[in-house]
């Protein structure tokens, strides 16, 4: 019988990159709209995007395994 390697999952760096892992094990990302056209937005909706937010439980399990066995 022939004995099969494993492979180490590598992080993508892109998603490292962008997704941050809280104490208790959530994914944080950032939230869009905030590059350009600024003067449009008011002020509470612009302090409301600098928020950091968490991924929903779709896309935690994708993100996870691009962030590699660490996480």
């Amino acid at each position: 019988m022939k004995k099969t390697k494993t492979h180490k999952l590598k992080t993508r760096k892109t998603a490292a990159k962008r997704f941050s892992v809280t104490g208790t094990g959530k994914l944080m990302r950032s939230k869009t709209g905030l590059n350009h056209l600024m003067r449009k937005k008011d002020g509470s909706r612009r302090r409301n995007l600098l928020e950091n937010g968490t991924l929903s439980k779709g896309d935690e399990k994708r993100i996870s395994l691009m962030l590699g066995e660490g996480h």
